[in-house]
């Protein structure tokens, strides 16, 4: 091959090379980019763990899966509502085609605050309308949609179910959170009413740090009260294991309102799935990432409450729990 040949032949399939190039860049930019949904949660990528598992599902039964045809930012308060603000301001900062939220009304909110255009799915334990979340349940309107569990609607039943296994109860405990006054306000007005239909003393107790749970059960001891409800919130469920500790080592029989407090040693747990509410939320953030707006999507309802009762709990303060009770109960942990 002559010198001139053999340039020739360089110049052709540098050429090639480059025509190659320019070609994949042209479908690449063709090719939509991936988009991003904000997942924003009140608790800690611990507590949510088995919740991002139904999440997912719910994405994939709409087609979306995720790191191949959807990426997903997490953003995690660790339990803090005032850290709230700063994570949504940052989703919204970063352009996501969808904000989740998770934790309950001030969640929702706060990124309700922050925009009026990026699509919002929400969970909410309780009323989205009353809470101000979306104008109504069947038409939300604006860029609000979501799950609600009613878990503020179920107080009345948790406390009922304490009365079941302890009738002669004088005094029960609700421990709230003041950090979250809609959800505080909630559970202690419905706790209330609860109470005075049915002659019961309630005392309420405020924690909002790992330290003031401490303070609350010693304050429980000191009024000597007989059991405990443990109201909604993601402190709470983030300090499971502390709030479950303490309700053994003090003999208090507690009842809380999802079931991984049972599965990790509480005595009892009733309320509705949120697993099953975060499947939803990703079968609702796929429609949205098909077209359709929140705003026409219904806030789901809970279809199931579930009680889960832990008899090996009972056993180790002492409590028996009768068989007719532990007939009703949709699982019953040995």
């Amino acid at each position: 091959m002559s010198d001139m040949t053999r340039r020739e032949f360089i110049a052709l399939i540098g050429g090639a090379g480059l025509l190659l190039a320019a070609k994949v860049r042209r479908v690449r930019a063709q090719q939509p980019a991936m988009p991003v949904v904000g997942f924003m949660s009140i608790r800690s990528s611990d507590t949510d763990a088995h919740i991002l598992v139904a999440f997912r599902q719910g994405l994939r039964e709409g087609g979306f899966i995720e790191g191949r045809n959807v990426a997903v930012e997490y953003r995690y308060a660790q339990g803090q509502p005032d850290r709230l603000p700063s994570l949504a301001a940052d989703l919204v900062s970063r352009q996501v085609a969808i904000i989740v939220t998770t934790g309950g009304a001030q969640a929702a909110l706060t990124v309700k605050a922050a925009t009026t255009t990026i699509p919002i799915v929400f969970t909410s334990g309780g009323d989205p309308v009353r809470e101000g979340l979306v104008h109504s349940l069947n038409h939300p309107g604006g860029n609000l949609t979501g799950v609600t569990t009613s878990y503020g609607e179920a107080a009345p039943k948790r406390l009922g179910l304490l009365r079941e296994i302890l009738p002669k109860a004088a005094i029960i405990g609700v421990l709230v959170n003041p950090n979250d006054p809609i959800t505080a306000s909630t559970e202690t007005n419905n706790m209330r009413t609860a109470a005075r239909s049915v002659g019961q003393r309630i005392e309420i107790l405020q924690a909002s740090t790992e330290r003031e749970i401490d303070t609350a059960f010693a304050s429980l001891i000191a009024m000597r009260a007989d059991a405990l409800v443990v109201a909604p919130h993601a402190l709470f469920a983030t300090q499971a294991h502390q709030l479950v500790a303490l309700a053994a080592r003090h003999a208090i029989p507690t009842l809380y309102w999802r079931r991984e407090f049972a599965e990790t040693g509480g005595l009892m747990s009733y309320g509705s799935s949120l697993a099953d509410a975060l499947r939803v939320v990703g079968v609702y953030a796929g429609r949205i990432l098909k077209g359709e707006k929140p705003g026409d999507l219904p806030v789901q309802l809970p279809t199931k409450f579930e009680l889960v009762v832990n008899v090996k709990a009972a056993k180790a303060i002492g409590l028996t729990i009768l068989e007719s009770f532990l007939a009703r109960a949709d699982e019953v942990i040995e």
